[in-house]
Parts: C-alpha cells; sequence; structure tokens
C-alpha cells in the first residue's frame, strides 16, 4: 500500500500498519514467550523497516498484551490486577501480599521495574483511580492468533487489511495531521489525545475508534517510559498518530485542494 501523505509530509519513518492474522509472517520480529519487552521498541524498528509479531505468549508485559488486543492482561499480573493498580500508583511496599509478589516478578522482569512495583510509577494518584482507568479501556480479544507490525508500503492490499495504520510524527507532521483530520467534517474534535500507555494509543484505542462512523485519531507517545524506550530509534521529539483504516482512506483522499498545497505548509517543511 502506497500513501501520499508520507511524501507531503515528508515523514521520516514509514507508516505501521496492524494487521489481525492467523498466518504468521517469516522473518518477523518477536519477543520471547513470557519474557518482559516493550511493545513499542518493536514498534520503532518497524517504523525504521522491519516487520513484527506478536501472539497471546510474546506481547512483552502485562499492559502491552492489554494494547495489542488479547484480553484483559492486567489480570495475569503478579499479585493480580490489585497489583497491577498499585504499580501504576503507589507502590506495593506496604501491601501485605509484596513479599510474594516480588518473589513471583522477579522471574519476569529486572530490578528496575521491582522498585517501580514497590514503590509504584505514580502516573495515577492511587490505586482506585487505576482501577477507573482500566474500566474505561477498551479492552477486548483479537479473534486472531497473531497482531502483526508491518511497514505500510510493504502491504499488500490484495489480501492483507489493516486495522490501523500509524504516522510517526515530528510537532509540525502532528499539526498538519490534526488539521488534515478536522479538515472536511463538521466539529472540532477529531483528534484524541488519552491518557493510556503508548502501545494502547496505537493498538486498542484505535481498534475501538474504527467502529465508529466518524472514526477520530489518536495521538500517542505521551507515555513517558514508551518515550524512553524508542528515543535511540526514533529521537526524542515525535508522536504517534493513529488512525483506523477507513480514516487513512479519507485523509489521503483531502490532500488534494487542501492547505497541504499551501504556503503555510511548504513554508514548513521546505
Amino acid at each position: 500500500m502506497e500513501s501520499v501523505l508520507t511524501s507531503v509530509l515528508k515523514l521520516q519513518f514509514e507508516p505501521v500498519a496492524i494487521i489481525w492474522s492467523d498466518e504468521k509472517p517469516d522473518n518477523a520480529l518477536q519477543f520471547k514467550k513470557k519474557r518482559w519487552g516493550c511493545v513499542m521498541t518493536l514498534f520503532a524498528q518497524v517504523a525504521r523497516g522491519k516487520t513484527a509479531v506478536f501472539d497471546r505468549d510474546t506481547f512483552g508485559c502485562w499492559g502491552g498484551g492489554v494494547g495489542l488486543g488479547f484480553g484483559n492482561q492486567y489480570l495475569n499480573v503478579p499479585g493480580g490486577i490489585e497489583g497491577f493498580y498499585r504499580f501504576l500508583s503507589s507502590g506495593n511496599e506496604t501491601w501485605g501480599s509484596q513479599n510474594k509478589l516480588a518473589e513471583t516478578i522477579c522471574t519476569v522482569i529486572n530490578n528496575h521495574f521491582m522498585e517501580q512495583l514497590r514503590h509504584g510509577e505514580r502516573y495515577v494518584k492511587s490505586p482506585d483511580l487505576v482501577k477507573d482507568f482500566v474500566a474505561r479501556l477498551p479492552i477486548i480479544d483479537v479473534p486472531w492468533d497473531y497482531v502483526i507490525f508491518k511497514p505500510l508500503k510493504e502491504v499488500d492490499a490484495a489480501r492483507e487489511k489493516p486495522v490501523v495504520i500509524i504516522f510517526t510524527v515530528t510537532p509540525d507532521q502532528l499539526s498538519a495531521l490534526t488539521v488534515l483530520a478536522n479538515y472536511a467534517r463538521d466539529g472540532i474534535e477529531h483528534v484524541t489525545i488519552p491518557f493510556a500507555a503508548g502501545c494502547q494509543t496505537i493498538g486498542i484505542l484505535p481498534y475501538s475508534e474504527a467502529a465508529s462512523e466518524y472514526p477520530r485519531a489518536v495521538i500517542g507517545l505521551t507515555d513517558l517510559a514508551a518515550r524512553k524506550q524508542v528515543r535511540m530509534l526514533l529521537g526524542k521529539d515525535i508522536l504517534t498518530f493513529a488512525v483506523p483504516l477507513k480514516m487513512f482512506y479519507e485523509l489521503e483522499a483531502h490532500i488534494k485542494g487542501s492547505f497541504l498545497e499551501m504556503d503555510a505548509w511548504k513554508g514548513l517543511v521546505e
């Protein structure tokens, strides 16, 4: 599949397509079974030309399993979902089952994450607010064996249908895509920037938007931990802009005659 936006926006990185499939691609990057990894590190490598694949044993971390669409993996956090509520907020250090939790989790993650488990990531003020956050996520279990990340230009539209397409963008490119998302629609809120993990803003959140008659684009990589993971591969001044396939075609169709042919945009990119 080709994207005119790639050249018009002068993207440094290839858009990434997410595909659901029962067929595992050859020579794809994949995490080891049941071992920790950040989905966004593989995303960054796909933006640079690789292909990656995930399944229910190789999604990297519990949030990644949720983000990719492999059900509510927070239930499988050592110590249960209550342990996750504390992990994202105030920590497990004073919780009665913390010692057992530590013994279990040390076989999966490193000492840095052990410290985060004890003291909390502090991204949410309280465990109760984390519980509310999880309840609001559009958690699904995709009806396929594999979730594939693939450079858009390598997608064969005759046999593959992406669910979501993700642009990796600078602030200028993000601004252009935000304007374009609102260019031919009533209203002013056709782009959303939710609080969520980096993988969730390219996965389940745009998956959910795909079911809408007028889907919104989802801005991501506001996840601080994910930004640290991808900085070496993508640079420090980038965000993601994820759109369901229907919206991708809409954006591509509205380039001609739009501001992208005018001096305001050309002056930013030339």
